[in-house]
């Protein structure tokens, strides 16, 4: 199976555990883009809608595309109260509009899915002239290197996932390589900024979460029962919180 559609299998609790984003994420977008009332915007994988409500709010005629089905029809159903949202469901390669056409395109922890040799020639020629595009990522990160539990969950993952690439919490790379990408294919402009929240889960709230991700959904379902048993045995043994420090990186260009 595609693993873009893994998100589309449990929908509810996609909504109720993957983080939203902060206040300030969106103010830096809208006054970066300077979209109001009437502008047109595209999502690019809405997803169950965590960065969908501000935009609305402003009065943009919104459509997200997004390649899930149940997805798409839970969003619609969300933000049924909002005249200027529409959804089509459809890869964004798929999607038709017409070229130079949209003042902002924004994806929130989605757009990674697309080929870039797809996904940033495609929006250049939807965007207007000077249009904008805004990218960003929520990347959550489990404690710190000298917290106990974090030791224990991460020496669990490498007992049932040896393979896992580690996560880098600051990860100066991955940035520098975004940044020159969206350089390389033409956008001016970029802006880079970093955000960062702190929550709190118990152990089967951040079960929960970890359910919202495709590699998780995806590992063989012994394996998946186990790691899970031991990182809520772990989790329990700490007094059954466990602090996730979310870092969210935002990308802002122009056409």
């Amino acid at each position: 199976m595609d693993k873009r559609f893994i998100f589309n299998e449990d929908v509810g609790n996609y909504d109720k555990w993957r983080p939203t984003y902060c206040d300030e994420l969106f103010k830096d977008i809208l006054n970066y883009s300077q979209v109001e009332y009437g502008k047109k915007v595209i999502e690019i994988g809405i997803g169950t809608g965590q960065a969908t409500k501000p935009f609305l709010d402003k009065g943009c005629e919104l459509t997200a595309v997004e390649l899930g089905k149940d997805l798409a029809d839970y969003t619609k159903l969300k933000f049924r109260e909002y005249e200027n949202f529409r959804v089509h469901n459809s890869a964004f390669e798929d999607f038709v509009c017409q070229y130079e056409s949209i003042d902002l395109i924004y994806s929130a922890t989605a757009f990674h899915w697309i080929p870039e040799e797809k996904g940033f020639p495609r929006v250049s020629k939807l965007l207007k002239k000077d249009g904008t595009l805004a990218l960003f990522w929520n990347r959550p990160f489990v404690s710190r290197e000298n917290d106990e539990l974090h030791k224990q969950i991460q020496g669990i993952y490498q007992k049932y996932r040896p393979s896992n690439t580690k996560i880098i919490e600051n990860d100066t790379k991955k940035y520098n390589n975004r940044f020159k990408t969206i350089e390389s294919y033409g956008f001016k402009d970029v802006v880079f900024k970093l955000y960062h929240l702190t929550r709190i889960f118990s152990s089967n709230d951040y079960i929960a979460l970890l359910n919202t991700y495709s590699d998780h959904r995806s590992l063989p379902y012994n394996t998946k029962i186990m790691l899970e048993k031991e990182i809520r045995e772990a989790i329990i043994d700490f007094g059954n919180k466990l602090k996730i420090y979310d870092t969210i990186d935002l990308y802002l260009a122009r056409k």
